[in-house]
């Protein structure tokens, strides 16, 4: 035993805020606060997650659960307001709106058994077969191959005009952001990026294909998606202020 554990004890151990999320509940409905230990965080700082419906909370280290936990409750009020601005979830629904390419369209179930998802330019309305319980995932699959193939040829065209390569390209529903590239030139995307004007998406694709020849955000990497994206500043604004919203639906 040390001096010090004879004259003072062991020392006090300081609690670790573990991954788990906290559960608050706001006007009987559950909302998850996602709990992001950061080393270089000085204060807990709440931020509402890109879904619109859940929370991240960044933790300095050595941080208690116990005090995160106090935090979420006392932010309560401003959680209750931010979920306020950001609106409902709005569920694909016959007769729902939702954006497809920045454009406002009209879901309709044609009530036939058969037949394929396919979006009417003239009237905007987007027809979508099958019973009623299966109009969600049919209409979210098609959105995502709709993404996918917009999104490959994009990736494809700037990676030949920047001189490089990808390995393999998915779409996913990523919460946190919008495309991701790895080391080994795997290119991932939000397949929400669909239903954002075209020049978002072709912005999100020249960004990640940057990344296959820069994977940082150095001012060659900016140079890089500026020289071959006219619209990169206007879109990164957009989704700055918008890209929340896309969230909504589902």
């Amino acid at each position: 035993m040390t001096l010090g554990r004879l004259f003072f004890g062991s020392p006090k151990r300081t609690e670790t805020v573990p991954s788990l999320p906290v559960e608050c509940v706001i006007d009987g409905e559950i909302f998850l606060v996602h709990l992001k230990p950061m080393a270089q965080a000085r204060r807990m700082v709440m931020r509402m997650s890109r879904d619109g419906r859940s929370f991240t909370m960044s933790v300095p280290p050595r941080q208690s659960r116990k005090r995160a936990i106090e935090f979420v409750e006392a932010s309560r009020d401003w959680m209750r307001k931010a979920l306020v601005k950001a609106g409902p979830a709005l569920t694909f629904a016959d007769g729902q709106s939702f954006p497809l390419r920045g454009i406002d369209v009209t879901i309709a179930a044609t009530g036939k058994s058969r037949g394929v998802v396919r979006c009417e330019a003239e009237t905007n309305i987007v027809h979508v077969p099958g019973q009623p319980e299966h109009l969600k995932r049919r209409l979210t699959d098609w959105l995502k191959r709709e993404a996918l193939a917009e999104l490959e040829a994009v990736s494809s065209r700037y990676a030949t005009a920047m001189q490089t390569k990808y390995a393999k390209l998915a779409v996913r529903d990523q919460k946190s952001r919008w495309g991701s590239c790895t080391s080994d030139g795997t290119l991932s995307y939000s397949w929400r990026l669909i239903l954002a004007p075209p020049h978002v998406l072709d912005y999100v694709a020249a960004h990640e294909v940057a990344h296959l020849r820069e994977m940082n955000h150095s001012p060659r990497f900016w140079r890089l998606v500026l020289t071959h994206c006219k619209e990169a500043r206007v879109a990164k604004q957009w989704l700055k202020k918008n890209g929340q919203m896309l969230h909504r639906y589902g």
